[in-house]
């Protein structure tokens, strides 16, 4: 029988991608459309926020044709009954915004979570609840130094920084010992919100703006 590799955990991921498109959208095919777009253009972890409309179908029908090296995620997760409905739809990881009761009920579903937390208290304890990886909400509150200090007395947690990170700003979280990026309005624009009686957004730029952060993502490779 030949030997199957190891599936890697999800902060070798995180270090691996170091990008996490965040979609945040208004309309649920134009958030399919966007999602496959940037897989199509080489980013392997995408969340699908459950505030988009028909997030959860999204999730369904961008699994079915993602790469199979992808990871697709449900963001905005609070409550235990969200993480059922995530997983239920295929949601590979999830995001919450807090350390909220969501967290536990993810881990304990064997769902890799994404906890949100500000401080040095908040990020302890998303660890101690289950969580796999912290996301720094919203980083752009303290900026890159402010990740550097909540490092110093937890070198070991993989810390995303989400929030307000545009290009200089994730070339800056990432050589700071940010794990990964999460990045929403500054790489997906209005392509998940399209304007009332179209279909979808630009596409073209979404595309640009996606080779854009994986340059980033190749220069800052630990």
């Amino acid at each position: 029988m030949p030997l199957v590799p190891p599936v890697p955990s999800f902060p070798a991921r995180l270090a691996e991608s170091r990008i996490v498109a965040v979609i945040r959208g208004t309309d649920g095919p134009a958030a399919v459309e966007t999602a496959l777009a940037l897989l199509a253009e080489g980013l392997r972890l995408v969340e699908v926020t459950l505030t988009t409309p028909g997030a959860l179908r999204a999730i369904e029908q961008i699994r079915s044709h993602a790469p199979q090296e992808s990871l697709i995620g449900a963001g905005t997760v609070l409550t235990p009954r969200h993480v059922s409905d995530a997983a239920e739809a295929g949601a590979q990881f999830l995001v919450t915004p807090a350390v909220v009761s969501s967290v536990a009920a993810g881990a304990a579903a064997g769902l890799p979570v994404l906890a949100g937390a500000l401080t040095a208290t908040e990020a302890c304890s998303a660890m101690e609840e289950g969580a796999a990886a912290v996301k720094l909400f919203p980083a752009s509150l303290g900026g890159p130094a402010y990740l550097t200090a909540l490092r110093d007395p937890f070198p070991h947690v993989p810390f995303v920084a989400v929030g307000g990170v545009g290009l200089a700003e994730a070339e800056a979280f990432l050589r700071a010992g940010a794990v990964a990026v999460g990045v929403g309005g500054p790489l997906v624009g209005s392509a998940a919100s399209p304007a009332a009686g179209t279909t979808g957004g630009d596409l073209t730029g979404l595309r640009e703006r996606a080779r854009a952060y994986l340059d980033v993502a190749q220069r800052c490779q630990p």
